[in-house]
């Protein structure tokens, strides 16, 4: 039996799922009862998802919002607890309605038991969700 992947290779592995576009590989990284937390989002825009189906549900559609390309500066920080890291880094890419560049920096607290995300606090720019095409949620669609 081969050990869980730690809590760092686990959120790069993650990463090239995403610039992969592999929206399910990347849901299949999630706990069951997973939570994902956006701590700064704006009105109208949700602030906790419970489960990995509703992690699902709402990513299913980023690829066709979002053409990332790559995630440069990714600096992990490991916490006192091993399950926990904090990342910095910078999603790069293009709104695909608009053909616009996205350039989004974000900061991660992300902890993983048993080789699954269980936790992930996602603290990005507000501001940036009000850029037209920057909608991946399916509230202005």
């Amino acid at each position: 039996m081969t050990n869980p992947m730690t809590a760092a290779e686990l959120y790069r592995h993650g990463l090239q799922l995403l610039l992969a576009k592999d929206i399910p590989g990347w849901v299949d990284l999630w706990d069951t009862h997973g939570v994902l937390e956006f701590p700064f989002a704006p009105d109208g825009r949700p602030r906790r998802l419970e489960g990995k189906a509703a992690v699902g549900e709402y990513m299913r559609h980023y690829p066709d919002h979002i053409d990332l390309h790559d995630f440069t500066e990714v600096t992990v920080h490991q916490t006192t607890a091993p399950e926990t890291i904090v990342v910095e880094m910078r999603g790069v890419g293009r709104l695909v309605k608009t053909d616009t560049p996205y350039d989004m920096t974000y900061i991660a607290v992300v902890t993983v038991e048993n080789g699954l995300i269980t936790s992930y606090r996602d603290y990005w720019n507000p501001l940036a969700a009000s850029e037209s095409g920057a909608d991946f949620t399916g509230a202005n669609r």
